[in-house]
């Protein structure tokens, strides 16, 4: 458990809620006392929904899935058809302040000017948002703040003419073993056609847990060549990986997981009250509030766009 709640959370699991980190886990204990039982009998198993793309995942047996031209055409394709239909969207216009006008409208400051809106769907993190509310919203802004985050440092590296000593989607790492690395994805086993020409062996070493904690509270200077440092040291203890590679990208996410830690599920109960005692227009979507996944953030803008309108989510 403490490899999985690195590799999903990179947090630690004295610290995490298994009712809000794993849910299917929590109903299945409670359903019937027993995990393992409780998963056998089917329970806690999240509504099945049905299209043609789950439909095809369900029959070809998808364990995970990526995009040809790499995850970033899936905000690309959405700004496309957003803006091809007469939707604006605004760039590098960071939010300053929320605050609710007298006709019960949003108003929205902007870095050189500001906005109204009928109502907000939030994606921010819960903690960003948490600084930008009007002093009326102070108990909901308080439940936000409550819900920390961890940083975490994705180094891809890239090697020519050189194998993997073992086949998979990746390994985790125990804190045990390594406080600092979290796992590496063996990217040229699932994605081999995104190797590039000529083609190179890929993987991507995963930093952070306590050990970036421990250093950013000491006050170290995070730098490229410490992470990249870290992670080559990896793949050659790990993988036997010990050429130095052709091409390397580090990038240092900083506090980009949310930690659902114990009383996870009350924080959201008590946003969850707030909102709808006080009939604010803000929906809160997004990686802090149930699901931290790529997966989880589509859902969840789904439901937010759904319960906006006022309809069931399609599926």
């Amino acid at each position: 458990m403490d490899s999985l709640c690195r590799g999903v959370f990179a947090g630690n699991s004295r610290e995490l809620s298994v009712r809000s980190c794993f849910p299917s886990l929590f109903q299945a204990e409670q359903t019937h006392r027993s995990v393992l039982l409780g998963l056998l009998l089917g329970a806690g198993q999240s509504p099945r929904l049905d299209s043609a793309l789950i439909c095809q995942a369900r029959a070809e047996r998808w364990s995970q899935w990526s995009l040809r031209g790499g995850l970033e055409t899936l905000p690309q394709a959405l700004t496309s058809h957003l803006t091809s239909r007469g939707v604006h969207i605004l760039r590098s216009q960071p939010a300053c302040g929320l605050s609710l006008q007298a006709d019960g409208r949003w108003k929205v400051s902007l870095g050189d000017g500001s906005l109204d809106a009928d109502h907000i769907i939030s994606a921010l993190p819960a903690s960003v948002l948490s600084t930008l509310l009007p002093a009326e919203a102070a108990p909901l802004a308080r439940a936000l703040r409550a819900i920390p985050a961890v940083s975490v440092a994705v180094v891809n590296l890239q090697y020519r003419g050189a194998r993997l000593p073992v086949q998979g989607f990746g390994h985790l790492v125990p804190s045990s073993e390594d406080p600092g690395v979290l796992g590496i994805v063996y990217d040229s086993v699932a994605f081999p056609e995104q190797d590039g020409s000529p083609p190179g062996l890929r993987v991507t070493v995963m930093l952070g847990g306590s050990w970036l904690q421990t250093l950013e509270a000491r006050g170290a200077v995070l730098s490229q060549e410490l992470l990249q440092q870290q992670a080559q040291e990896a793949a050659a203890t790990q993988l036997g990986l010990k050429e130095p590679p052709s091409h390397c990208l580090v990038h240092l996410h900083k506090n980009c997981i949310p930690q659902y830690t114990l009383g996870h599920w009350q924080k959201l109960e008590a946003a969850t009250q707030f909102l709808a005692s006080q009939r604010l227009p803000l929906t809160l979507a997004g990686a802090s509030y149930e699901g931290v996944a790529v997966n989880d953030c589509i859902e969840s803008g789904r439901q937010a766009a759904a319960r906006v309108l006022g309809s069931e989510p399609d599926s």
